[in-house]
C-alpha cells in the first residue's frame, strides 16, 4: 500500500513538475509565488492590525494565526528529527528551478506556515480573509512543487500540520483573556 502512494506521489510530482519549462512566465509567475509568497502572507495578515470593524476580534485572529505559523514551523522540526527524506530532484524526480534547500524535504515549511495562517483565520470566523489565505497557500503548495524542490506528499504534509497547529492554538488561545487583551490593545 505506501509503495503505492509513493508511486502516486511521485507521479502527480513528475507531472506538475513537468509543467515547468513549457511557459518562460508561468515559470517566472510560479518562482515568484514561492519566493515571495510567506512574505506576503505574512504583509496582508499584518495589514489587517488596523482593519476597521470588530477591531479586538481581528486583532485575536491575528495573535492566533501568528501563534499557529510559529507552533506549526516547530511541529515540523520535530518531524524533521525523525524523517529524513531526500528532496526531489536530490532524487532525480524533478528539476529544479531555484536554488536547493539545505534541509531534508518533508514537510513543506511553507506550506505549513499558509496553512496555519489560512486555517486560523477560517477557525476565527473570518471567511472572506480565510478563504483569500487558503487559495494563496494553495497556489504557493502547487509552486512548491512546480519549482521541483517538494513532492506532493511534503505540501500535503505541511498542510496537514499546518492546520494540526492552527487547531491547537484555537484550543488553547481564548479570545477576551487577560494574555489576548494585552496582545490586541497593542496599537
Amino acid at each position: 500500500m505506501l509503495s503505492l502512494f509513493s508511486g502516486m506521489d511521485v507521479a502527480v510530482t513528475r507531472t506538475l513538475n513537468g509543467l515547468a519549462g513549457a511557459s518562460v512566465g508561468l515559470d517566472e509567475l510560479l518562482v515568484l509565488v514561492t519566493s515571495l509568497g510567506v512574505p506576503a502572507i505574512i504583509l496582508a495578515v499584518a495589514l489587517q492590525w488596523w482593519r476597521r470593524g470588530e477591531r479586538d476580534h481581528v486583532r485575536h485572529v491575528i495573535v492566533a494565526s501568528g501563534l499557529s505559523f510559529v507552533l506549526g514551523l516547530g511541529l515540523n522540526q520535530l518531524v524533521l528529527l525523525f524523517v529524513h527524506r531526500l528532496r526531489p530532484y536530490d532524487a532525480g524526480v524533478t528539476h529544479l528551478l531555484i536554488a536547493p534547500s539545505a534541509d531534508w524535504s518533508f514537510p513543506s515549511d511553507h506550506a505549513t506556515a499558509a496553512m496555519a495562517v489560512a486555517a486560523a483565520f477560517l477557525l476565527g470566523r473570518m471567511p472572506k480573509t480565510g478563504l483569500a489565505l487558503l487559495a494563496a497557500a494553495l497556489l504557493m503548495m502547487v509552486s512548491r512543487v512546480y519549482v521541483g524542490t517538494h513532492y506532493t506528499s511534503d505540501v500535503l504534509g505541511g498542510a496537514i500540520t499546518g492546520v494540526a497547529a492552527a487547531l491547537a492554538v484555537w484550543a488553547l488561545y481564548r479570545e477576551g483573556t487577560k494574555l489576548d487583551r494585552l496582545f490586541t490593545r497593542i496599537l
